[in-house]
Order: C-alpha cells, then structure tokens, then sequence
C-alpha cells in the first residue's frame, strides 16, 4: 500500500473519530418545566446545555427567571400545544410536589390543581421522544396511595413511552452541603441506561458556618415575642435536673395535667358525661361544659373525629403525661407560662439535641407548626415552602438570609425575589443545583466509541486518547 493511500485513509479515520467524539459532547438543548427560581437551569447551563423552553405558573417567579436567565418564560404549561415547545433532547421537571407531601393533602394524582401535571409530562414526552429526562419530587411520592402513584408514573414512563427509568432519593448532606432535605430524583434515557451510574454519596461533613455570612447587613431580626418564647423553653430546660435526659419525644405541653381518654377510647367515643369527669388543655375541669365547649378546650390533635387513636399518638400523649408526673413540682411554675403563649404550636418543643448543652442560643431553631424545634448546628433543618418556618441562627438573634439560603441550594448567583416569604417559599420549592449537576453529568453521556487499533478492540471516551495510540 503506498504512503499517499496510507495517509488518506488515516485522514478519513482521523475524520470520522473526531467527528463522532463531538457528538458526544456537544450542547443539548433542554427544557425547564415548573421551573421557579432555576436549580435545573442552573445545573445543566453549567454542563454546558442550552434552555430553549421553561415554564412557571407563578407571575412573580417567571419574570424573576426571564431577568436572571434571558428566556421568555411561559405562564400555563397545560394550555400550551405541545407542538408548540421546540425540539429538545433533555426534559427537566420538578413537577409539584403538593399532592404527594406529607405537609399536604396527598390527593395525588387526583389533586384537582396540580395532581394532572404528571401526564402534561408525558404528553411532552410523547410528542417530542427526547432522549433523556430528569424529574425531581419528594420521596412520599414513591410510598403514596400504597405505592400506586408511583406504579402508575413508572407505567407510563416504562410501558407506554418506551424509556428504561431508574430512581434514587439523595440529600443535600450526601454531598458535603450541610442541609437535610431527602428529594426523590427519576432519570430516563430512551436508549438505556447501561452506561448511567448514580453519583457516589461522599456524605463529607462539612460545617453550617462555611455556608453563614458574618453579621449579614439585610438579616431578618428575631421578633421580640418569639425571643420571649425561647426564653420561656430556656428556662422550662434549665428546670430539668441534669442527672436527667431531655426528652427525645416531642413534648406537648397542653398534656400537663391533662386526663381525657385516649387509650382505650377518644374523646369523640366517648359520652358528654365521662369526658365532664376529666380534665382537658393543662389540666382544665371540663365538667359543666357543653360537649362543644369540652372539645374546645381539649388539644386540636385529640379532636379528631376517630374511635381510636394511633399507636404513635398515644406514646405521645402517655409519655408527656409520665414526664410531667415526674417532674411537676419543678415545672408547675414555667408551665403556666407556656399555657399563656397565645399560639398552640408555640406551647410544643421538641429537643433534637440529645446530649448537648442545655443553652437555646447555641442553636438552630425552626418554629414550625410541629412545635419549637431545636437542631444541633451540623446541619440545616430542611428549607421548606412555608415561609414562617425559616431557621433562626439563635446565637445571632435573626434569620438566615437569602442568600445563605440560596447557597445551601446550590443557587448563588442568581437574583432572588425581594420578599422574605416568597424567596423562602421558592427557595424552599427548589431542586438543589449541586445534586442535579452530579446527576445530569452521569446521564447525559452516549455509548463510548469502540474500534479497533493494532488489531486490537479499544474503547475512546477522549479525543487525546486517540493521539497518544497507534494506527495500524
């Protein structure tokens, strides 16, 4: 073979490799449906992809993305043509999770607001077959309705759209962000998922002060009445001899005193007349009230209208009762106290602490609707979308801010809306960038190329590989 055909046909080669490695790594286009502030866009624009199509119902919210990502934003993806979305090969979606939360109703799929958003999903997909798919919810959403949620959203995906699927729950706190907040993740790939690895949980513990400014100048000050409410838990806590531990349960200080039925019976099976011979919130006499008028003074969660309560339930309320037993003359004081705060959810705690040293202040504290919550400062509680519920750095006295919120979401950068409920509402409602970026990474990837060099099966994923081989 002479020099001139050797060197064409390795030119041709040269060609063909160079060619097919670039298809490998070229720009995708994407799409970003219900799209918020932009933790899919985020991740995948850092990939190197390019949004040609997003959606956010939310007014507030799809100017803020139109301003921090230049794209026009569509209001209503269930009245948009799907023939109107462009071609993409990656769809993006973290389609609300209201109807699968356990801080929801859980209608799931049969919400009448948003439980239909699922088959807008699949309608896209259907019409535009891209190769890849990313959705992200809450993890409730696998065990819903007795997992059948979750069979029918895998039916659809699997048997009806051909894609081979996979699923993973991942935290910010797998991968060195100091953030509790389990978010179920599916990935599709119409061309299989052999080559899909999930990424590698490094679970590196690293310390809520990195991801804090230094007296931030924009910090939302602890209301005085709520710094009287950690007061008062302060010194409920203090009472407490320190030969003994703090409880683990949530303590549900309307049950001191309290004797209404919950073991055998409710307080709804039973007669008007036994419940007058109990005591109700703090240990109030309920005889001579109306039925009515009992109810109203027993705690909103022994109101339901069941014959029998939960197991979990009545560990709660026999074990507050034993605790306060225990330590009644103590506490007798501070009680009264707790019963005056004007907010039920004011009059719970709960102690997550377990070991540590008995001062609110060196805490993170929550005041959610479970009660006053206080965590150790390893971890950031869950942002989560009510916005009352931002933590509170108690040793400074304040809220964490926007963007100390938006960096434990992996979202700096990018402009955030102005109102402190409503950013901490979206941020709450976001997918956290980081751990979508680590996904996307692993699934937006082809077969590597094999061929064949000094008679042997060699497999490139890089061009510079190439060069340093020989051609036979």
């Amino acid at each position: 073979m002479s020099l001139a055909i050797i060197i064409f046909e390795l030119t041709k080669f040269h060609r063909r490799i160079k060619y097919m490695l670039n298809l490998r790594t070229k720009k995708l286009k994407f799409i970003d449906l219900f799209a918020g502030v932009g933790g899919f866009h985020i991740a995948l624009k850092k990939l190197g992809h390019e949004c040609v199509f997003a959606s956010e119902k939310k007014i507030n919210l799809a100017e803020l993305y139109e301003r921090n990502f230049g794209i026009e934003v569509n209001r209503d993806i269930t009245k948009i043509n799907v023939s109107e979305i462009p071609s993409f090969d990656v769809l993006c979606a973290g389609f609300p999770c209201q109807p699968f939360s356990k801080a929801g109703k859980q209608d799931g799929l049969d919400d009448e607001q948003n439980g239909s958003l699922f088959d807008k999903i699949v309608d896209i997909l259907e019409f535009h077959k891209p190769k890849y798919f990313i959705l992200e919810n809450v993890r409730n959403l696998i065990a819903h309705d007795n997992e059948n949620t979750w069979f029918y959203i895998k039916e659809k995906l699997e048997n009806k759209l051909g894609y081979e699927i996979d699923k993973r729950i991942y935290s910010p706190h797998n991968f060195g962000i100091p953030q509790h907040r389990e978010r179920l993740f599916i990935v599709g790939s119409s061309e299989g998922l052999e080559q899909f690895k999930w990424p590698e949980k490094t679970n590196t513990k690293t310390s809520v002060f990195d991801f804090l400014d230094e007296t931030p100048n924009n910090a939302v000050k602890l209301e005085q009445e709520k710094e009287e409410v950690i007061n008062i838990w302060q010194e409920f806590i203090s009472q407490i001899p320190k030969k003994d531990k703090l409880p683990s349960f949530p303590i549900w200080s309307m049950e001191f005193g309290a004797t209404y039925p919950f073991e055998e019976r409710t307080p709804f099976a039973s007669s008007s007349i036994a419940l007058g011979k109990t005591k109700g919130n703090f240990g109030i006499e309920l005889k001579g009230l109306s039925r009515n008028e009992k109810f109203e003074n027993l705690p909103s969660y022994a109101r339901t209208k069941q014959n029998e309560f939960p197991s979990w339930k009545k560990n709660y309320i026999r074990q507050n009762r034993a605790f306060y037993e225990e330590h009644k003359r103590v506490l007798q004081p501070i009680v009264k106290k707790i019963e005056n705060l004007k907010i039920a959810s004011w009059q719970k705690f709960e102690w997550n602490v377990q070991g540590g040293k008995r001062d609110l202040y060196n805490y993170i504290i929550q005041f959610r609707g479970s009660g006053v919550r206080v965590k150790r400062t390893d971890f950031f509680p869950s942002l989560v979308t009510v916005s009352t519920q931002i933590p509170i750095i108690s040793w400074e006295k304040r809220y964490i801010t926007p963007s100390e919120g938006a960096r434990i979401q992996s979202l700096e950068g990018i402009e955030l809306p102005k109102n402190i409920g409503t950013c901490f509402t979206a941020l709450g409602n976001a997918v956290n960038a980081s751990i979508v970026k680590l996904i996307a990474e692993q699934l937006i990837k082809d077969k590597s190329i094999h061929i064949t060099l000094n008679k042997k099966p060699e497999v490139i994923t890089e061009w510079k590989e190439l060069q340093t081989k020989q051609v036979s």
